[in-house]
């Protein structure tokens, strides 16, 4: 080797190439990550390190507040479907029923009230297009603070005083006078303020049940009607019908099915049954309608039917007050309702005259005394948590 050769070789580096500056406090690592960030992919971050947030917090509000606006909406629409049909119900009342009426104490939902509930059945059939009979006569009496509600069916043959016609049967009423003539004999006869009414055309009736999807109710006894509205064609086949027949035990019925089972006055596989007894099927209807005008599917679909729901009723109750009544029904307990019923003397050869209970009925559906069974076939008396059987 010559002395002036070095044992090893010396590289230079080329020009223009820069060296890798050292990291001061990053390491390898450090430097791998920054480069990483250069081409597009996450830093890394170390062992165990979090991922970046991501900002679900803004799109749940977002969500929420969308739902909200989409139920404030819906609420409108139904709201103002609801209030047309119920407008035109208050134009179908004869104003001077408006003027029979005992003005509302308070408001509804947080007062006791009374509303008359009037069933007409004028279909056409069987001559009844033009009668305007009050086929069912009931009273019904809110107690919000006890979340309770009282029902009174007023049999349709008794004999009271009619004001300016003489004594005759409760139902001419409706008849004669219309609904002002009704609310002032029905006023007079039981002696309680009448704040609201409610005329009901069962003809359409059974339109709304079918439009409510139906409704649900507890028979508490097997039926066998007799042979009203048949549904054949001929007579022959009327003849061999037996009646329209009920089993016992909840069952669902569409809007005609509960419409027959609210008119049916004999029973044939129980004689004692009556008119009377009529009433507690009635007041049946009435309570599974009202529970499922309060149910959160025809709430939701408000906006589509909220004024043919209201078609069949002709009534002076304004859409504010149907909403506070529907909460008090919402509220009050099935199990705590009261049902009474009025009597009289409908017996073999009776002459339709008021029982001399009634008056200790009256007391009971004021909510004054404890509810007390009827004593007799066709007595008056009340029942806590189901209808008369």
């Amino acid at each position: 080797m010559a002395e002036d050769e070095k044992p090893y070789r010396v590289y230079r580096a080329r020009r223009g190439r820069k060296k890798a500056p050292l990291s001061s406090g990053g390491g390898l690592l450090k430097d791998i990550g920054a480069g990483a960030g250069t081409t597009g992919a996450a830093p890394y971050r170390g062992p165990g390190a979090l991922p970046k947030p991501r900002h679900w917090g803004r799109w749940i509000t977002i969500g929420l507040a969308a739902l909200l606006i989409l139920v404030v909406a819906w609420g409108v629409l139904g709201w103002f479907s609801f209030s047309s049909g119920v407008s035109d119900a208050n134009a179908r009342l004869d104003p001077n029923a408006k003027r029979a009426l005992n003005p509302q104490s308070g408001l509804l939902y947080s007062h006791s009230t009374t509303i008359l509930l009037l069933g007409t059945d004028n279909a056409d059939n069987n001559g009844r297009i033009d009668d305007e009979h009050s086929d069912s006569i009931m009273l019904m009496r809110t107690d919000p603070p006890r979340h309770r509600l009282y029902y009174l069916s007023i049999p349709r043959d008794i004999q009271v005083p009619i004001p300016g016609h003489g004594t005759q049967k409760i139902n001419a009423a409706m008849q004669i006078g219309g609904p002002a003539l009704a609310i002032q004999t029905i006023h007079a006869f039981v002696g309680v303020p009448i704040n609201h009414v409610v005329v009901v055309n069962f003809a359409d009736f059974k339109v709304l049940i079918d439009r409510l999807g139906g409704i649900t109710i507890d028979v508490p006894k097997p039926i066998l009607s007799d042979r009203f509205d048949c549904p054949f064609k001929t007579q022959a086949e009327c003849l061999k019908w037996p009646g329209w027949r009920f089993k016992k035990g909840s069952q669902h019925m569409n809007g005609e099915r509960a419409l027959i089972y609210s008119r049916i006055r004999v029973n044939q596989l129980d004689p004692s049954e009556s008119d009377v007894t009529r009433g507690a099927r009635q007041q049946a209807v009435i309570q599974a309608v009202l529970a499922k005008f309060t149910s959160p599917s025809v709430l939701f679909e408000l906006p589509f039917n909220g004024g043919s729901l209201v078609k069949p009723l002709t009534t002076d109750m304004s859409a504010g007050e149907l909403a506070q009544f529907a909460w008090v029904k919402f509220r009050a307990s099935t199990g705590g309702s009261i049902h009474c019923r009025l009597g009289g003397d409908f017996g073999g050869g009776g002459n339709g005259s008021p029982s001399e209970d009634n008056p200790t009925t009256i007391a009971m559906f004021l909510g004054v005394s404890a509810p007390q069974p009827p004593t007799s076939t066709f007595g008056p008396g009340c029942v806590a948590g189901h209808t008369l059987q």
